[in-house]
């Protein structure tokens, strides 16, 4: 969402702004940097229960609209900010996949000696074809072997995914 918001948003706001229509769009965009930065320090408590400090609120300035625009095309710490929300594109695919490869792939595995039993499908891993009830009980032992891991793995990347929270609302809050 972040990434199609601000890449959207920023674009239309300078390509409309010789009409002047797009100054307030892209005023509103950049200021919606704080909300969104907020909505990710709640999210990150609520799912990881890792704290992340409370945004300091910002200050309206004063003075014409041009003026608010260009404090905040010059602050940096808004860019920054900005490139971190549209880098949770690039997080979420990294997250799905490893969700995949931690959690559903072990399952299957455990489900092995059923699936070859029932005759529903075959599994092949690292060239090894499920044909005999051994195999599948290898794999389902492989299957509960990489369940224990990846949920070690994958506790371990949603740590990492907290820090990376942490550190994007205190390096927005620095300024």
């Amino acid at each position: 969402f972040y990434f199609c918001f601000y890449l959207v948003g920023i674009t239309f706001g300078v390509a409309m702004s010789f009409t002047l229509v797009g100054i307030p769009i892209l005023y509103y965009v950049l200021r919606s940097t704080e909300t969104f930065l907020q909505y990710e320090r709640i999210r990150t408590k609520v799912y990881t229960d890792i704290s992340v400090r409370t945004l300091p609120t910002r200050s309206h300035e004063e003075g014409s609209l041009w003026e608010k625009v260009k404090m905040e095309l010059q602050d940096n710490h808004n860019w920054r900010a900005i490139i971190g929300l549209m880098l949770q594109l690039g997080i979420g695919m990294v997250s799905l996949i490893c969700a995949t490869l931690f959690y559903l792939t072990p399952i299957i595995l455990l489900l092995s000696p059923i699936l070859y039993l029932l005759d529903v499908s075959s599994i092949t891993l690292f060239g090894i074809e499920n044909k005999t009830f051994n195999i599948s009980l290898f794999f389902m032992l492989l299957g509960a072997v990489s369940l224990w891991i990846g949920a070690y793995l994958g506790n371990s990347l949603v740590k990492m995914i907290g820090r990376y929270t942490r550190r994007l609302v205190k390096d927005f809050a620095r300024r």
